[in-house]
């Protein structure tokens, strides 16, 4: 049996560079790459399943239409980055409701006092009176996401771990009160692309809701808006090209840098030395826009017909494992069906 790992991102618009290095780019590598005690050594990549988590996204308000528009926009970019239909299932998450359903269920076994220590949930709930209850409970469906297809693993970066530590946390205590039903699942967290931060503040992560354009790189920048915001990115005082933690700024650009070139940070620090900030940044300008140009190219080719019809195949190739589990957990709670 191949071990399974699910993800997914949220259909919210200006996804950016830090979602792709962050997320996509290992996707891409976890489906093809062998996988560690498999049960045939070329049984390929993980048992993948990726999803795009439209019921996560309305936990703040959206624009209907634009969310509808968005949600195609994010399986296209999953698809030109290389997720392929044939190795996974891609689906919209609120295209299979056992996802919704199981949600309910793990809310009775969830305490308050778990949800109200979520970090994510503090940093955006600072005036409670205008949070609606689907934020707070957000993480319990993100453990349904997960738990529903009995998933190994879960790659995902290093803010939602703690989401994950809740997710294994109500799976045991399931097991331990109706026996055993649930995976406990493990997070995987790819240290290199671990978070991107923003170029105008290396302290906060790279973010689409961010107030200033020249917080990201969004996938969909032409070359000139690449160059223009590179060239405003923030640097560290000195004029050494150094991958140190302690020159935050430059760190950050030189793991995109590396993340986009296949060339290590070592290596990149002994093509500048020598050499000042504003020949790195234009060499970096040019590496992300050699990298988001036939990304963008892929993306204009699929249509809005094309993409509906794959992601409806992705929903029926999962839909058997959604229901199954569903309904054991079902009989195990003691639910006539």
């Amino acid at each position: 049996m191949k071990k399974r790992i699910f993800s997914g991102i949220q259909p919210s618009g200006n996804l950016h560079l830090g979602n792709y290095l962050g997320a996509i780019q290992n996707w891409v590598k976890l489906q093809n790459e062998p996988v560690l005690n498999a049960s045939h050594n070329n049984a390929g990549g993980y048992d993948s399943i990726f999803c795009i988590v439209d019921m996560h996204a309305i936990t703040v308000p959206q624009d209907p239409q634009k969310l509808q528009k968005n949600t195609l926009e994010l399986a296209k970019v999953y698809l030109a980055s290389g997720i392929d239909p044939e190795k996974c299932a891609i689906f919209i998450q609120s295209h299979v409701k056992e996802h919704a359903e199981l949600a309910w269920i793990l809310n009775t076994l969830t305490k308050i006092s778990e949800l109200e220590r979520m970090t994510q949930f503090k940093d955006k709930s600072e005036n409670k009176e205008n949070i609606a209850m689907g934020l707070f409970d957000y993480p319990v469906l993100m453990a349904a996401d997960i738990l529903l297809y009995d998933t190994d693993t879960v790659p995902v970066g290093e803010d939602q771990l703690q989401h994950i530590e809740l997710t294994r946390n109500i799976a045991k205590r399931f097991n331990s009160q109706f026996g055993e039903t649930f995976k406990i699942p493990e997070g995987i967290v790819k240290k290199e692309t671990m978070r991107i931060m923003g170029l105008d503040d290396p302290s906060k992560k790279m973010s689409k809701s961010a107030a200033s354009e020249y917080n990201y790189i969004a996938l969909t920048d032409d070359a000139e808006t690449v160059r223009r915001k590179i060239k405003k990115a923030v640097t560290d005082s000195g004029s050494e090209i150094q991958y140190s933690k302690e020159k935050p700024a430059l760190y950050n650009l030189i793991s995109i840098y590396s993340a986009l070139s296949e060339k290590s940070p070592q290596e990149i620090e002994k093509m500048y030395a020598g050499k000042g900030y504003a020949d790195f940044k234009n060499d970096l300008a040019e590496v992300i826009i050699n990298f988001l140009t036939p990304l963008q190219k892929k993306m204009t080719e699929l249509t809005d017909e094309k993409v509906l019809e794959i992601l409806r195949k992705g929903a029926e190739k999962v839909k058997p494992l959604a229901e199954k589990k569903l309904q054991e957990v079902k009989e195990k709670i003691g639910f006539v069906l």
